[in-house]
């Protein structure tokens, strides 16, 4: 299943569901939520609680060997900085539009 984060102010996100539930855990939302809405005015905190996740990834990956990406895994290495990214980029536009952020599966 996909959990896809919507926003008229951006391209959509579309993750896989472990994923997706990541991502909303970090949001601080219901993981088992069909869907659900961040409101214009919880992405301030919405941004900084991403942001914040992306920077202790980034910190527990540090000194860690590169991935050597030209072979692939099933369960893959990719990190949360990396599957984060494109959601900070859509709340970060939403903030600016002024649009709600909306996610469903």
């Amino acid at each position: 299943m996909l959990i896809i984060f919507k926003s008229a102010a951006s391209g959509n996100v579309i993750t896989l569901e472990q994923n997706g539930k990541e991502m909303l855990e970090v949001l601080g939302r219901d993981q088992d939520a069909q869907q659900g809405i961040i409101t214009v005015e919880q992405l301030p905190d919405a941004i900084s609680r991403v942001r914040q996740a992306i920077d202790a990834d980034v910190a527990a990956h540090a000194g860690q060997p590169p991935v050597d990406d030209t072979e692939h895994t099933p369960d893959g290495d990719i990190s949360f900085h990396q599957r984060g990214l494109p959601l900070l980029e859509l709340l970060e536009h939403s903030l600016a539009e002024k649009a709600p952020v909306t996610w469903g599966v």
